[in-house]
């Protein structure tokens, strides 16, 4: 809830629309590159945010808000500082039923904050009652309104009403953002102009345009989209985002090419190191990861109070420096799979992991107890779950057992996969990461600096 103590300004702006899952900090980062004077981040949710832990991510140079699972839910830097909008929500276009309740929450922003308030609505079905709805809204005293010119019902191949956008600018005297213009107006930059012309807007919002290819805010035209693809990912790489994300992103732009031998290779891609390899950024991966663990490196070194290192003493501990790399083991066996087989067949008990977290850079190491022998990685991972399956090859390869790579037979594993029907039902399972949680609208708040900013100190 958070800008610049100086008012941004809305007139004449070229606008990244806030959309759900595309608007991360690379896509945000890539508009502000090809010309986007203003973006939006995509939907969060209220409620999530304030039970967020605010972060300076020293490692990135970033300040993230991250929930209490550990997931990052907004990530911002100082690149975009003074030109980001942060938007929050929970109920979207179903509070067009409840305009009481529109202006209460933004009558309340308003007064709470110093910062400027916008907000992005969609218009309904009579003229009559939209036109007293944004009456309404201005009068809360928010800094702008964006108009998406389709009813709530309606989709993107519905043709957008220019003439109700219009008939809004026309009656208030706030800056209105015309939005919605992607799939019947926006073809390329100059488009963009028309579109604002036709409305009589302030400014224009860019949605699908944007998401299929960011480019379209530059004046020289639309860049071969494989180039807009690898800055793309140089950004994703750059700024730690998931690699599911990145994928989601680099789909919605490939669109019809998705089948292309390109696109099959992007389907296929379980890490950001293969989304890399995918489109020939294999070197700029490993580059990008030996300066980020330098950093980190760099980091402990001068701050070796903040290291934390498991509980247990770590005398007796079975130590070797490994990661678990998907791509080496077979789709259905990892190496946890095989420590669970191994013990149940030697009738000992499971295996007890133990993981913690280290502040400084938020990376996980695990310690794994075999029969009260203690196993554990020294090399530190993104995801607990990672550091776990690091932990399970260390006691796998010092006790000589299969752990589940390509080539390697595991007669038992393979044994229950073929008995399939009569498995124990509290076998092991593999489990995928979920993707990002789907987030909501409406209120914005532009983000920047100032007394309460997350970029205070930039």
């Amino acid at each position: 809830m958070i800008v610049n103590s100086l008012s941004l300004c809305y007139h004449n702006k070229l606008i990244l629309a806030p959309m759900v899952r595309v608007g991360t900090l690379p896509m945000r980062l890539l508009a502000l590159d090809y010309g986007a004077d203003i973006v939006y981040c995509e939907e969060l949710i209220d409620l999530k945010m304030l039970q967020c832990k605010r972060v300076v991510n020293e490692v990135l140079s970033t300040v993230d808000f991250v929930a209490p699972d550990d997931r990052v839910v907004f990530r911002t830097c100082e690149r975009e500082q003074s030109r980001v909008i942060f938007q929050m929500g929970g109920m979207g276009a179903a509070l067009l039923s409840d305009p009481d309740k529109i202006e209460k929450i933004l009558s309340t922003l308003v007064k709470g904050t110093r910062r400027p308030v916008t907000c992005k609505i969609r218009i309904l079905p009579s003229l009559e009652d939209t036109l007293s709805l944004v009456k309404r809204i201005e009068r809360t005293g928010i800094a702008a309104i964006a108009v998406h010119g389709r009813k709530r019902e309606e989709r993107p191949q519905h043709p957008v009403s220019c003439e109700a956008i219009k008939a809004i600018a026309e009656t208030l005297s706030i800056p209105v953002i015309a939005n919605g213009g992607s799939y019947d107006h926006i073809q390329e930059y100059l488009d963009i102009e028309d579109f604002r012309q036709a409305t009589a807007a302030s400014s224009v919002m860019v949605a699908r345009a944007a998401m299929w290819n960011p480019s379209i805010f530059l004046k020289e035209g639309l860049r071969p989209l494989e180039e807009v693809m690898k800055k793309y990912i140089r950004y994703a790489v750059q700024y730690d985002n998931h690699y599911t994300n990145t994928k989601y992103c680099l789909c919605q732009m490939l669109r019809e090419q998705l089948e292309s031998p390109q696109g099959k290779l992007l389907h296929a891609a379980q890490s950001s190191q293969e989304i890399c390899e995918a489109f020939g950024l294999g070197a700029f991966y490993e580059e990008t990861a030996r300066e980020l663990d330098t950093r980190r490196a760099e980091l402990l070194a001068r701050t070796p109070e903040a290291v934390e290192e498991p509980a247990e003493d770590t005398s007796g501990i079975i130590k070797m420096a490994v990661k678990f790399d998907r791509r080496a083991y077979s789709p259905q066996v990892t190496p946890k799979m095989c420590l669970l087989e191994w013990c149940r067949r030697e009738k000992l008990a499971q295996p007890v992991y133990e993981t913690v977290q280290r502040p400084l850079d938020r990376l996980f190491c695990s310690v794994v107890t075999v029969a009260e022998q203690k196993y554990q990685s020294t090399l530190w991972d993104k995801s607990k779950k990672l550091a776990e399956q690091a932990a399970a090859i260390v006691c796998l390869r010092s006790q000589g057992l299969p752990e589940g790579r390509l080539g390697e037979e595991s007669p038992s594993l393979h044994k229950r996969k073929r008995e399939a029907p009569d498995q124990d039902p509290e076998g092991p399972r593999v489990q995928e990461s979920a993707m990002p949680g789907e987030l909501c609208k409406k209120p914005f708040v532009a983000l920047g600096s100032g007394k309460d900013s997350p970029l205070e100190g930039w």
